[in-house]
Formats: structure tokens, C-alpha cells, sequence
């Protein structure tokens, strides 16, 4: 089953989400882990786009927006969109939906990132109920 990291913001402004999405990316990315980052909305996909290319200087991180086809090039590690991941990018799953992911057992690792803000972190325990429910190996990080 998978595992599931559940990653507590100290700031509940949805940037932060979206900086620690970026990071969350590129420490796997540099472990050749292909991530996909399941936004909530195609704008939300557009703006994390934006902010993988500014998020660090000097960071380069290849990535696309998925849009139901294969990536452009092998040596694109991270996809993101607001459809399920493909087959290709199931070894890290970086939920910014406010729903558990389809097919979760498809995944190997997901991980949860939770802003401050109350209706936020009422979805979040919610989602953790239902993943331990599913039998997930749950585990907690506050930032």
C-alpha cells in the first residue's frame, strides 16, 4: 500500500502550497523520481508552471503541464495537471486537490501538503482518516 507524508505549513496563504510543491518536485526529481504534482484546477497547474521556473535562482527543474499525452521528452521527471497521473509518473503523487486520488494503490509514495487556514486542515484530517482507512503508512511533517 502506499505511503502517505502529510506535510503541516506554519503559513496558511496557498503560495506557500505551491513553494513547498516546487520543493517537494525537485527533491525527487534529484533522486530521478518521476513525480506528478495533481493540482486542484488547470489555472492552479498553470501558476505552479510559472513558479517551478522562478521558485529558486538557478534552479532548473524540466517539467510540463499533462494534458493526456506523453511528455516531450524522457528527462521530463515532473508533470503536472488537474487529471490523474499516466502510468509514467506514478512514483510520487503530490496531492493539491482537496480529494484522496484515484486508484490511490497505484502510487507508491503521495504526498499531502496543508495550509493553516481552518476548512483546509478540516479536509486534510478527513483525508488522513481515509487513508488510514485504505491501510496507507501515514506519516506527519510540520514546517
Amino acid at each position: 500500500m502506499s505511503r502517505v507524508d502529510f506535510y503541516i505549513l506554519s503559513q496558511a496563504q496557498s503560495e506557500t502550497r505551491l513553494l513547498q510543491a516546487c520543493r517537494l518536485a525537485e527533491h525527487a526529481a534529484a533522486q530521478t523520481r518521476r513525480v506528478y504534482v495533481q493540482t486542484a484546477s488547470t489555472a492552479e497547474a498553470r501558476q505552479l508552471d510559472e513558479l517551478l521556473w522562478s521558485f529558486r535562482d538557478g534552479s532548473f527543474l524540466p517539467h510540463e503541464i499533462y494534458a493526456g499525452t506523453a511528455p516531450s521528452h524522457t528527462r521530463v521527471l515532473v508533470l503536472l495537471g488537474d487529471m490523474p497521473a499516466p502510468r509514467s509518473h506514478r512514483q510520487l503523487l503530490i496531492n493539491l486537490r482537496d480529494a484522496l486520488p484515484e486508484k490511490l494503490e497505484d502510487y507508491e509514495h503521495i504526498a499531502e501538503i496543508v495550509a493553516l487556514d481552518p476548512e483546509h486542515k478540516r479536509l486534510a484530517r478527513e483525508r488522513y482518516k481515509q487513508y488510514r482507512e485504505r491501510g496507507c503508512t501515514l506519516e506527519s511533517h510540520h514546517l
